[in-house]
């Protein structure tokens, strides 16, 4: 999102958008391929997936066991150096925007008049904090997904992207929505999920099963909740707009559906973004088509 705001104009942002999309279709081959290789090599006993205490299959070790098994010494070692690269990637990443969120959204509303040097520490400093609490949270991921990373993944962004989300389309095509609306819709989405997150961790079956509320809670589908989630964002959201004073027209403009240059817009896409859109629903659809049926 960052990099498609600081676009210089509407195409660039699409084209760049259209790419990330095609990017993002090779994580499914990425994750899932390997994993059903390596089901196949351990059915055929040409690998020894390692198991659990209970006798269950450990999925995170599938990839990690097919390198260490499969590859010679030259190639191991160079794709344990591109994890490496493709992990300081995303952790630079990710202290980047922590650090600038903080800086930007809470400390310079806080302490206008601080320094640049003032702001530069801050932002360390909450990138400090970030990583302990990372560190920190790491003995209850576990809890969480029951063992598995990727699973643990999808309940975590089950859990922060309705509020997200909520609060995005609204703001983009209902012009109603103000500050206080977002800001109630994206609070109570993240108590909520990080309020279910911790349940999930604690509660349900196989943990602590009193009281049966919260067992429940805890129980409940990851998919189906995020689901409920949204529609909860999204009803705080106009209720809580509602009960406030309207946006100033001029400070929206350009940035709602209803305030936009439809000129500028239209002279933005060609026949190249519409076909390039449909290549990739197309194949969105069929890998989900594909790989529901097969694997049902």
């Amino acid at each position: 999102v960052q990099r498609t705001l600081a676009a210089k104009d509407l195409k660039t942002a699409r084209r760049g958008a259209l790419f990330g999309a095609f990017l993002k279709v090779w994580p499914v081959l990425i994750f899932l391929v390997p994993g059903l290789i390596g089901a196949a090599l351990d059915a055929r006993g040409a690998l020894a997936i390692p198991t659990g205490p209970n006798g269950e299959q450990l999925a995170d070790q599938v990839f990690p066991t097919m390198v260490a098994t499969l590859l010679p010494a030259g190639l191991r070692g160079l794709v344990v150096a591109a994890l490496l690269a493709a992990l300081m990637s995303s952790l630079s990443s990710l202290f980047n925007s922590t650090a600038t969120l903080f800086t930007v959204d809470v400390y310079e509303k806080l302490r206008p008049q601080a320094s640049q040097a003032r702001i530069v520490a801050v932002g360390r400093l909450a990138t400090l904090v970030v990583t302990a609490l990372g560190l920190l949270w790491i003995p209850v991921m576990p809890l969480v997904s029951g063992g598995g990373l990727y699973q643990y993944l999808q309940n975590v962004q089950s859990y922060l992207a309705p509020p997200i989300t909520a609060v995005f389309l609204l703001g983009l095509f209902v012009s109603r929505i103000n500050a206080r609306g977002a800001t109630w819709g994206l609070g109570l989405g993240f108590v909520l999920g990080f309020g279910k997150l911790v349940v999930q961790a604690f509660f349900g079956a196989g943990k602590i099963e009193t009281p049966a509320a919260l067992a429940a809670v805890g129980d409940f589908n990851f998919l189906y909740f995020s689901g409920v989630l949204f529609l909860i964002c999204v009803v705080t959201c106009v209720v809580a707009s509602r009960s406030g004073e309207p946006p100033d027209r001029d400070r929206i403009k350009g940035l709602t559906f209803d305030s936009i240059d439809r000129a500028a817009v239209r002279a933005s896409w060609d026949f190249k973004d519409v076909l390039l859109t449909a290549v990739v629903l197309t194949l969105v659809a069929a890998l989900y088509l594909y790989f529901s049926f097969w694997i049902g």
